[in-house]
């Protein structure tokens, strides 16, 4: 499919990838900005580069490639589902489940589940592996996240997050203690340079917004709450482990020594906030603390007590 944007004199001096999100709202940004990797957005048959700004009188070409048949196949996997309705599925993902297919991990994934449980109503924008995902947490890290069951919905969830007016809210058990009661750490994150499975913080980065909020104080260990105001790969395990205080059982930042052996990090998606795609309702969705959190909490409590 094939869009032609003429940009005015209003519009002169925007970087084209914003640009396009305004104009191509069934398209957000970081999607543009893939087409413009691709070679799929032209200024006369020219490839527009990722930061690129428009001027008055540019005529903007976007081929916007059609969805990729799914190819994944539908398994009975039992879904703990918080809310749906025919635009939307709001699921509490399981610690250890994957959210989309991807090499090593073709099948058992949640998109796998929904494939089962929803047929054919899920969006496609995401093409093939990731039908209806509009933002993921890592496998080990349990709690909500929001499944688009239609295009319509898609687009509207996906600008949400990426205004930032989606609320995902996590709890995390960290090491040590911030100094700070409440605080907020913004550092770029990128790929690291050496281990290409970890994420880092570094100059020149994309931007990251990490809001965090001490609930319980203990004995060499916090119960935080944090508020992401953008979601990169692995943002609040990256910054904690940046400010020095990694969270309990992250097999990444963490310490190589974590006498706790959770199989993976102490973090949850507990809270998910949204105005609804179609009805324009103001949603707040709420998963509780899954048992292994419960009883670490239990364990700090009863061997360290509150500070």
């Amino acid at each position: 499919m094939r869009r032609i944007i003429q940009v005015t004199e209003t519009d002169s001096g925007q970087r084209i990838d914003k640009l396009l999100s305004q104009q191509l709202p069934e398209l957000t940004r970081s999607a543009i900005q893939h087409l413009m990797q691709d070679g799929c957005v032209t200024i006369g048959e020219q490839p527009v580069k990722k930061n690129a700004k428009a001027a008055a009188g540019d005529v903007i070409a976007v081929e916007v490639p059609e969805p990729k048949e799914v190819s994944i196949e539908p398994e009975n996997i039992p879904l703990d589902i918080v809310y749906e309705d025919e635009d939307i599925i709001v699921v509490n993902k399981p610690k250890g489940m994957v959210v989309h297919p991807a090499p090593g991990n073709w099948s058992g994934t949640l998109v796998n589940a929904l494939m089962y449980h929803c047929g054919d109503s899920l969006s496609g924008i995401n093409g093939e592996i990731r039908p209806g995902i509009v933002h993921r947490i890592d496998k080990d890290t349990s709690g909500l996240l929001v499944v688009a069951k239609n295009d319509r919905a898609h687009q509207s969830l996906a600008e949400q997050i990426q205004v930032h007016s989606a609320g995902r809210r996590y709890f995390a058990v960290v090491y040590g203690c911030p100094r700070e009661e409440n605080g907020t750490i913004q550092a770029p994150i990128a790929r690291h340079p050496v281990d290409r499975k970890k994420m880092a913080v570094l100059a020149g980065g994309r931007e990251a917004i990490t809001h965090y909020q001490v609930l319980e104080h203990y004995q060499g260990y916090t119960l935080m709450k944090f508020r992401l105001e953008t979601g990169r790969t692995h943002q609040i395990r990256v910054h904690m482990a940046h400010i020095g205080h990694p969270i309990i059982g992250d097999p990444l930042y963490g310490p190589a020594k974590d006498k706790w052996k959770l199989q993976g990090q102490c973090l949850h998606a507990g809270e998910l906030e949204l105005t609804h795609p179609v009805t324009g309702e103001r949603m707040l969705f709420e998963a509780p603390l899954p048992e292994y959190f419960e009883k670490v909490l239990q364990k700090l409590r009863n061997q360290y007590g509150q500070v």
